[in-house]
């Protein structure tokens, strides 16, 4: 069965609801989705994981939240190579370039990003949770990966 690791932070709740149907679209395939802030998940934890969704809204000028996100998520950015993985959040300002430097970061790293990145202003509506529902049934459709 595939097990899909859902990390994220959340400052006000908008990227933990995304988090939340990614989940709910990846068990609906019949995956294990287990759902962890960034404070819960640490790089040794990689390897017991077929695909991932980070989750991380923009902060400062458009940037990763620096305290929390970044430095887990840049623990594991040397373990991203040939990962599958996804990318959402939510920002309040500017037009998204801290998901587009983010996924170019990924990519880099050797990461197979197998979904569009789910991005909203603020609150995600209906169209955006079926969007992150989509990217849950996309990860748990993978083949899995032989190490």
């Amino acid at each position: 069965m595939k097990k899909i690791a859902i990390v994220y932070y959340s400052g006000t709740g908008n990227t933990e609801l995304m988090a939340e149907s990614i989940a709910d679209g990846a068990s609906n395939r019949g995956a294990i989705a287990d759902i962890f802030t960034a404070k819960e998940f640490d790089v040794s934890m990689m390897d017991t994981y077929d695909a991932f969704a980070f989750g991380c809204p923009a902060s400062g000028v458009e940037q990763l939240e620096v305290i929390e996100f970044e430095p887990m998520f840049k623990e594991c950015l040397p373990k991203l190579k040939a990962k599958h993985i996804s990318l959402f959040g939510s920002y309040g300002w500017g037009d998204g370039q801290w998901m587009r430097d983010w996924e170019e970061t990924c990519l880099s790293h050797g990461a197979d990003v197998v979904h569009d990145y789910v991005i909203c202003v603020e609150t995600p509506d209906g169209e955006t949770l079926e969007a992150c529902r989509h990217m849950g049934e996309a990860l748990a459709m993978l083949p899995l990966v032989k190490s």
